[in-house]
C-alpha cells in the first residue's frame, strides 16, 4: 500500500475530549510506521468545554459546532506545524494529513435506519493552514454501508500486531473501550465493550475538580461496591450482540447520576474505585465470551496508563498476558493517530479501510474525502 518510504500524519481527539495527539510516520514497504515525530497538544478548557457540551442538544448548536470546528482544526493546524518542526520534515514530503475530527453524537442506525455519526471537523481549512492534502469524514462511508462506522481501529490493528498461528486481542481505552480482536487463523473480529474512562473522568472531575484519576491513584483508595456494580453491569448494551459501538450519547453524565440514585450514601472515593471495575469487568466478560483462548491482550490509549486499571485487568484475566502497546513496539498514546495516520494513506491507495465483521457493513470501503492542498 502507498510508495516505500511514504510518509503520512495521523491527527485524532478522541472520547476522552483532553486534546489531540499527532504523529508523523514514515512507512516501510511491508506497511511497518516508523515514527519520526509525536506531539500531544491539550485543548483550550473553553474549546474542551464545548465541545463536551455539544454532545448534548443545546441552543444555537449550528452556530456553535462550526465555530468549534474551527478552534478545533486550528488546533490540528499547531500540531501539524509542531510535527514538522520536531521532525526536520518539509511538508511537500507528506503525502497526506489523516484528520478524524471530533465525535460528539454517534447514532448509527437510528431514527431513520441510517442514522449518522457526526465528527466536528474543517478538514478544507486544515487543507489551507498546512498546505498538505487532508483525509478527513472517515467514519460516513461505513454507515452508509449499513455500518456502525465503528470501531475503524482494528483492521490497523491486525497490521500492526497479528502474528499468524495466535489469538490476540488489543484493546484501546480513551474514553471508550474497544477490543480488536486478531483470530489466529487471519479473521478479524471487534466493537466496543463499553466505558474506559468517559465516566472515572466525569466522576472525579465533578468531586474533586481533576481532569483524570492519574495512574488510578483515587480508585485505588475506594473499595468495590458489588451492588452497584452489579446494578451498573445491568446496561443492556453490555449484553447486546456485535457489531455494537457506543459512545457518550449513552455513557453520560446523566447515565451516571441515575445510576448513582438509585444508590445513595455512597462515599466518592468507592464510586471512583467500582466505576474502575465496571471498566474491566466489562472487558474481561466480552474478552472471554468473544476469544477466550486470547494469548495476549496489548493495551493502548490512555488507559494503559492507569497503573491502577492495568492491575485491575491483569487480575481479571490471569491465563491473559496484558500489557502496554509499548512492549509491541509502539507506544499506547500513537496507536490511534498512527491509526488514522495508515487509513489516510489507504485512501490514497484506494485500500479498504473498515473490516465488515466488525462494523456489520454490507462491504469493504474505502473511507475518508480528500481535500487537496
Amino acid at each position: 500500500m502507498g510508495g516505500v518510504g511514504s510518509t503520512t500524519i495521523g491527527l485524532m481527539s478522541g472520547t476522552s475530549t483532553d486534546g489531540v495527539d499527532g504523529v508523523l510516520v514514515r512507512w516501510s514497504a511491508d506497511d511497518r510506521p516508523e515514527v519520526l515525530a509525536h506531539v500531544q497538544h491539550a485543548f483550550d478548557p473553553a474549546l474542551r468545554a464545548e465541545l463536551l457540551a455539544l454532545n448534548s442538544p443545546g441552543e444555537n448548536e449550528l452556530h456553535r459546532a462550526a465555530l468549534a470546528a474551527n478552534a478545533l482544526t486550528e488546533a490540528y493546524a499547531r500540531t501539524v506545524d509542531a510535527l514538522l518542526a520536531d521532525s526536520g520534515v518539509a511538508g511537500a514530503e507528506v503525502q497526506a494529513v489523516g484528520a478524524h475530527g471530533q465525535t460528539v453524537r454517534h447514532r448509527p442506525g437510528a431514527f431513520d435506519g441510517t442514522g449518522y455519526t457526526l465528527q466536528l471537523n474543517a478538514p478544507a481549512l486544515l487543507a489551507e493552514r498546512c498546505g498538505i492534502d487532508v483525509v478527513a469524514d472517515f467514519r460516513s462511508r461505513d454507515l452508509a454501508a449499513g455500518g456502525q462506522a465503528a470501531p475503524l481501529v482494528p483492521v490497523v490493528h491486525r497490521a500492526l500486531f497479528a502474528r499468524p498461528g495466535r489469538d490476540i486481542a488489543v484493546l484501546n481505552l480513551g474514553g471508550i473501550a474497544n477490543l480488536s480482536l486478531l483470530h489466529a487463523d487471519g479473521r478479524l473480529s471487534g466493537f466496543d465493550t463499553g466505558p474506559a474512562n468517559v465516566l472515572m473522568d466525569l466522576w472525579i472531575e465533578r468531586t474533586r475538580g481533576l481532569p483524570y484519576d492519574a495512574d488510578g491513584a483515587w480508585a485505588a483508595q475506594g473499595k468495590v461496591l458489588p451492588t452497584l456494580l452489579a446494578d451498573a453491569l445491568c446496561e443492556p448494551y453490555f449484553a447486546a450482540p456485535a457489531p455494537k459501538s457506543t459512545g457518550r450519547d449513552l455513557f453520560h453524565a446523566d447515565w451516571l447520576e441515575r445510576l448513582l440514585a438509585r444508590h445513595p450514601g455512597v462515599a466518592a472515593a468507592d464510586v471512583q474505585s467500582t466505576l474502575c471495575e465496571l471498566t474491566v469487568r466489562s472487558v474481561a466478560q466480552a474478552l472471554a465470551a468473544s476469544m477466550p483462548s486470547a494469548a495476549e491482550l496489548l493495551v493502548c490509549g490512555g488507559g494503559a496508563l492507569n497503573g491502577e486499571l492495568m492491575r485491575r485487568l491483569g487480575a481479571a484475566l490471569p491465563a491473559v498476558t496484558v500489557l502496554s502497546t509499548a512492549g509491541r513496539g509502539l507506544p499506547p498514546l500513537q496507536v490511534e493517530a498512527v491509526a488514522f495516520a495508515w487509513l489516510a494513506r489507504a485512501h490514497l491507495s484506494r485500500v479498504a479501510g473498515n473490516e465488515p465483521a466488525v462494523t456489520g457493513a454490507r462491504g469493504a470501503r474505502v473511507l475518508g474525502a480528500l481535500y487537496p492542498a
